[in-house]
């Protein structure tokens, strides 16, 4: 990805340049630049690694796939194939960590890698467009984003994904600019990684493309770019498709797949009505994610210097698009279609491009203004950036509440209820240390897989609720401990009878042990 001094050649622009800090005659060492911007990146992140745990992004159930496939490694062709909703090469990636590291710690060191090294594409990007100094705001602003520091210290896929698509566009950038094919190639490359991790870069393919056939006035290049850029991006969406036909019948089986979660979690979280409170919630949420994560500052100045550079600097319109197109989409299927349920790690891929635009919003906005009110807005940006982050990641860390509960996806700081380590730690030390097993319940926020996960039991000793071979796993290995969830499916089961502080499973009784709080409860084997 190469980083050639920005390019002279962009029409003039009406708006202001960044005023606040004299321009020096010559541009710093790029190398000096980018080491101190990962170190600042690195440092935020390293302090909350140690605090974090693998809670959302279905971090522990990808730990675990990559644990399966480390045990027998092959390709991966199909969603059946071990991969299921997920992207192929985060298995391989986590794999390969889990043979260097432990399996509550592997997944994360991949995101802290790629979650530092992803402010290498995004000053490249900036600093092409705009100058180095608009890539060094852009990268400290990054630096300080609160939910991506819990991206990039939790095994989920968002820091890895985020970090080729930065690289697809950095080289996307390159290639417009130079009027080059092989930096394009080079991001198609990239698209093609970041497809393989998550299916929301799918859709940057044909965005990508349309963008190019308005790249150049020539048309014939314009739309030979886009036709040659296209066809570079085809090789794994193609190859996972024809994947995902033989073993299933269907190319886009796993996004069905994802689709139907989505309209049944809709259906659960909106009703059938008319839902027009969570309509109007969802409308707002890119906008509100983005003014609660990256900082009111940062997300107003990035949204003004969105909209100036649509108007002064055509050749910044494709990111733009990169930022809103998505952003429309979802907000349409979830607020109109009733068939999309928006998370916070949805939107990182279009929240990414506002610190790419913060200091020509902030040159649009105060930049012809007095020193004073410069210095002001550059300071309370730079306070709300650190400081909302860091009180939001206090406020969730290590706290119970709907408030809490609530930030805590988006939230710097990423740990599991009190209740649920609590029993985990003790199948940890009280089953697992002795080499027994467990029996343990499904529950409907999926609290079991946290259970499991950390108990640090080996899958034979477990016999999980939600698997379909429960009664093959409880007859194998006879367990001498039960967990219980208030809401859990297990005292449904034809072959349990709960009385009191009594259960009864397949004619074996299970005593309740004290110490542990709802909706959770642990039981012991009677000898």
């Amino acid at each position: 990805m190469a980083t050639a001094p920005t390019p002279v050649s962009h029409p003039s622009s009406p708006v202001p340049s960044l005023a606040a800090v004299p321009t020096p005659a010559h541009e710093p060492s790029t190398r000096w630049l980018l080491g101190i911007l990962l170190v600042v990146a690195l440092l935020p992140r390293l302090v909350v690694f140690f605090l974090n745990e693998n809670l959302y992004g279905d971090a522990v159930v990808r730990t675990e796939l990559a644990e399966r496939w480390l045990r027998e490694p092959h390709l991966i062709t199909a969603y059946g194939d071990g991969a299921y909703q997920f992207g192929p090469l985060h298995l391989y990636l986590v794999g390969v960590a889990l043979s260097v590291f432990d399996r509550e710690v592997a997944g994360r060191v991949v995101s802290l890698l790629f979650g530092v090294l992803s402010v290498v594409p995004l000053f490249a990007l900036t600093r092409r467009l705009f100058g180095w100094r608009e890539g060094v705001v852009a990268g400290l602003a990054f630096a300080a984003w609160g939910m991506h520091l819990q991206f990039s210290t939790t095994a989920g896929s968002e820091a890895v994904s985020l970090f080729f698509m930065l690289a697809a566009f950095a080289l996307y950038a390159e290639a417009v600019d130079e009027n080059r094919f092989a930096p394009l190639f080079q991001a198609a490359l990239m698209l093609n990684l970041a497809c393989a991790l998550r299916y929301d870069a799918w859709m940057y393919i044909p965005l990508l493309c349309v963008a190019l056939v308005f790249s150049s006035q020539d048309k014939v290049a314009a739309l030979t770019r886009a036709v040659g850029f296209g066809l570079a991006c085809l090789p794994f969406p193609l190859l996972w498709m024809q994947g995902n036909e033989l073993m299933h019948g269907d190319p886009f089986f796993p996004v069905k797949a994802v689709e139907d979660f989505h309209r049944n979690w809709v259906l659960s979280s909106a009703g059938s009505g008319a839902a027009i409170g969570w309509r109007v919630q969802q409308l707002f949420f890119w906008p509100g994610v983005a003014l609660l994560t990256l900082s009111p500052g940062v997300a107003l100045l990035g949204m003004v210097g969105m909209v100036k550079a649509w108007k002064a600097r055509p050749d910044t319109r494709w990111l733009v698009a990169a930022a809103v197109v998505p952003t429309a989409y979802f907000t349409f299927r979830a607020v109109v279609l009733l068939n999309f349920v928006p998370l916070g790690r949805f939107t990182v891929t279009q929240l990414v491009v506002l610190p790419v635009f913060v200091a020509f919003g902030f040159a649009a906005l105060v930049g012809s203004k007095g020193e004073g009110l410069r210095k002001a807005v550059v300071g309370v940006t730079a306070v709300l950036a650190v400081a909302l982050p860091v009180a939001m990641g206090l406020f969730t860390f290590h706290a119970e509440g709907r408030l809490q509960d609530s930030l805590r996806p988006v939230s710097p700081t990423s740990t599991n209820p009190v209740p649920v380590m609590r029993v985990a730690d003790f199948v940890k030390e009280q089953v697992a240390a002795k080499g027994g097993a467990v029996a343990l319940d499904d529950d409907p926020s999926y609290m079991d897989l946290q259970v499991a996960f950390f108990s640090g039991l080996p899958e034979e000793r477990i016999a999980r609720v939600r698997w379909d071979t429960f009664r093959k796993r409880l007859a194998e290995a006879r367990p001498e401990v039960l967990v219980r969830f208030d809401q859990g499916s297990l005292v449904k089961d034809p072959g349990v009878k709960l009385e009191g502080r009594t259960l009864t499973l397949d004619g074996v009784g299970y005593e309740e042990v004290e110490g542990f709080t709802a909706p959770l409860h642990v039981y012991r084997r009677r000898d």
